[in-house]
């Protein structure tokens, strides 16, 4: 007789393992749980004898790993609406960046704001997100330009973490714009990166990964890969916006540098993507930024398919370029934008997903020896949490064995 903490059964389960076919289905399913580690998942026939304290009865409930949002931007202050406005008359996010709009607007209220007014803003978005399931988030800094400011977005994300049923990995993103202050000279500013900023933050604690944007508004090839040098030599992990508006090579840099992922990639080419494959480096897509800015080129999905490349998709949740707080719906724009079919737009918001986060040791997946993070939904087949718009089916959610 195996003790367990808890049990879950009669339930149809969508394991994800990446020893199963598809979305790895157990259609008679059982999962145990103890000390927030799952103990068994899989078929209620070939479960252990098992000694639960407590039980749940799913009455036939479809149950995936909790989801996971590998992309977001969600610490930040203020909105900026009025630039949405602007982009309906027909300017350009590219122009509007240069009129000093885009990020730097952000950067202004994201600097005149308070650590606790950042944590509040933040919470509500990051709601949302837990109650359609999310157990885990990545949150990148990159409104702050400065050390303060970006100390301040990233202690906002750990006490988010501390203060949420929620895994939350922080990602600096100091290579997101030039700051005003440094305006013309991006050689300057980098060196604030690499010699100041990213020393003090990694030293304190809060830096899981470092971020950079690759685009001719942002930062060249040459300075990313300053940035990714400076990182390695911090041991921290890397990831990449890349190939978003242009094709400077970001995919081929980020298998370069071997990143846990590059994100966006509308522009990218096959050498960039096959050079992702062999790195073991994550195509993350993200269908609310194509969708919010009407872009006219859709990541490279047939390549990707043709190359075995991982894909995730994330929600990118940012206030200028993606104000989306709904990784249900990105899933459907996955679909209806990228032409992701069910299996692969669920498998990019658990399993792929924690693999562009470097976590797919410890969750994605519902098996043994990994946290007991559950989203239980009142469906009848998985096609549903992709189908469907505006609705959601979340049943019950559970982190790390506890039900949320």
């Amino acid at each position: 007789m195996t003790a367990v903490d808890h049990v879950w059964h009669r339930c149809r389960l969508a394991t994800l393992s990446p020893v199963r076919e598809g979305l790895g289905v157990v259609e008679h399913g059982l999962i145990a749980e103890r000390g927030g580690v799952i103990a068994y998942a899989g078929p209620a026939s070939d479960a252990p004898r098992l000694d639960a304290a407590s039980r749940t009865d799913c009455d036939g409930r479809w149950i995936t790993p909790g989801l996971i949002d590998c992309h977001t931007h969600l610490v930040y202050g203020g909105n900026r609406a009025e630039e949405f406005e602007q982009r309906l008359a027909g300017a350009s996010y590219q122009e509007i960046a240069r009129r000093g709009g885009g990020i730097v607007s952000t950067v202004r209220a994201t600097r005149a704001a308070s650590e606790d007014e950042l944590v509040s803003g933040a919470r509500r978005r990051l709601d949302a997100l837990i109650g359609e399931g999310v157990t885990t988030i990545e949150i990148k800094s990159g409104y702050g330009l400065e050390l303060a400011t970006e100390r301040r977005q990233l202690r906002a994300a750990r006490r988010l973490a501390a203060e949420n049923p929620v895994t939350v990995r922080t990602t600096f993103l100091g290579a997101h714009a030039l700051p005003p202050e440094r305006m013309g000279n991006s050689k300057a500013y980098i060196s604030d990166v690499c010699d100041e900023m990213m020393p003090a933050l990694a030293a304190e604690g809060l830096v899981d990964a470092v971020d950079a944007f690759c685009e001719g508004i942002a930062f060249s090839p040459d300075e990313t890969a300053r940035v990714f040098s400076r990182a390695r030599e911090l041991n921290l992990a890397v990831r990449l916006h890349a190939d978003q508006l242009s094709n400077l090579h970001g995919a081929a840099l980020a298998a370069r540098f071997g990143a846990l992922s590059a994100d966006h990639l509308e522009y990218a080419d096959e050498d960039g993507v096959a050079a992702m494959r062999k790195a073991g480096t994550v195509a993350v897509v993200l269908p609310g930024a194509y969708y919010f800015l009407r872009e006219p080129q859709a990541p490279p999905i047939g390549l990707m398919r043709k190359h075995r490349l991982p894909i995730a998709l994330a929600t990118d949740s940012n206030p200028g370029t993606s104000p989306l707080t709904s990784l249900l719906l990105t899933m459907n724009m996955g679909a209806t934008l990228f032409r992701l079919t069910v299996d692969e737009c669920i498998a990019a918001v658990t399993r792929e997903a924690a693999r562009a986060l470097g976590l797919f040791g410890e969750t994605g997946s519902l098996e043994a020896g990994k946290s007991c993070d559950l989203a239980i939904w009142d469906i009848q087949r998985p096609a549903e949490l992709v189908y469907r718009m505006g609705f959601n089916p979340l049943h019950a959610r559970v982190w790390r064995g506890i039900p949320t």
